[in-house]
């Protein structure tokens, strides 16, 4: 094993040992109610403090940014023609009743294959893309949105080691979510109830909505140690004018940007040009953001903590820098902080 000094150059260098009882299985019993880690980035200390703090911290006259996507149940559980089981994830649409999807047990669902999710509800295999994934085609009774919500599953992480809940269809969904599109939940925002955003609203605080829909892809573990070699998964997100130029109005006045949850980083970050400038815009980003990055928009970031060698957690290094993110996360460690979707948060400044 090589003996050279972390410095976060290396994907190797974001692996840490978690507690497997510090992994969060189910959701605190307010959605406030989580505990929030706070780092100042100038003078490197750490603050712990409660997650409904965020209105006292967040000053009149800034901008809170969320991302409004919508976790679909994506999850659709079904049997082969053997009677054997079978799981379709549905990650994206791509045509009519056509979507790229993730499937088990692959080997044995090949193009032409049927698996059947209730009685008036099957899937079809198509063709294998080069990522792994296939392509299947939807067949049902119902359109496609209403089949998927009546059989479907929300799509719980792959660290959560047990089947979904009715509970699960509301607390794995932020309570300003409006457009489904998203396979995984953008999780800093599960902490917002309405009365903390009213809060915040009556102080002065403009929210901001932006959009970009979650793939399977952000739990997909880097598999290697240079990070210029990892081929990063695509997202699509929207950027609407209104939030463009509020948030145009609000760095012009000298104010600050807070976007809540690595989604609405990689967002502003994809669509905000070079010079600071951002309008309405569209497309999909593929953006990986890992130290060293100069941040075009952004100017203090609410997350939640992240799995060990994870494009995320290389994320938070890129803001608050990598030997102060490093200690953040073994300062919650040792503080029994509660870990991913499910889990407390971490508040950079």
């Amino acid at each position: 094993m090589s003996d050279r000094t972390r410095d976060g150059t290396r994907v190797s260098d974001y692996d840490f040992e978690l507690p497997e009882a510090l992994i969060a299985q189910e959701p605190m019993a307010r959605r406030d109610g989580s505990r929030l880690l706070v780092i100042h980035r100038d003078s490197g200390t750490i603050e712990h403090r409660q997650f409904r703090d965020i209105v006292d911290i967040i000053p009149a006259g800034d901008a809170l940014v969320v991302n409004t996507t919508k976790v679909i149940r994506a999850r659709l559980l079904g049997t082969r023609p053997s009677g054997a089981q079978a799981e379709v994830l549905l990650l994206k649409a791509v045509g009519e009743h056509v979507w790229e999807a993730m499937v088990q047990p692959g080997a044995k669902l090949q193009a032409g294959k049927m698996v059947t999710i209730a009685d008036d509800f099957r899937i079809e295999m198509l063709d294998a893309t080069d990522r792994g994934t296939k392509w299947v085609r939807l067949h049902a009774s119902l359109p496609d949105a209403e089949a998927i919500e009546r059989h479907g599953h929300i799509p719980l992480p792959p660290y959560m080691t047990r089947s979904d809940t009715t509970e699960d269809a509301q607390r794995y969904q932020t309570v300003y979510a409006a457009q489904a599109g998203s396979v995984a939940a953008p999780t800093a925002g599960l902490h917002f109830t309405d009365d903390v955003l009213t809060a915040l609203a009556a102080k002065g605080v403009t929210r901001a909505d932006v959009l970009l829909h979650v793939g399977a892809g952000t739990f997909r573990p880097i598999s290697v140690d240079d990070p210029t070699d990892h081929v990063m998964h695509e997202e699509w997100y929207q950027v609407p004018a209104a939030t463009a130029a509020t948030l145009m109005t609000v760095k012009a006045s000298g104010r600050a940007v807070w976007a809540v949850g690595t989604t609405s980083m990689r967002t502003l970050e994809s669509a905000t040009q070079a010079g600071g400038t951002l309008a309405a815009c569209e497309g999909t980003t593929d953006i990986f953001i890992y130290p060293p990055y100069q941040f075009r928009m952004v100017d203090h970031l609410l997350t939640n903590f992240h799995l060990p060698k994870s494009t995320l957690v290389m994320l938070v290094a890129a803001f608050a820098g990598y030997e102060l993110t490093m200690r953040a996360y073994r300062e919650a460690i040792a503080g029994r902080y509660r870990f991913y979707s499910y889990g407390d948060a971490m508040l950079l400044l």
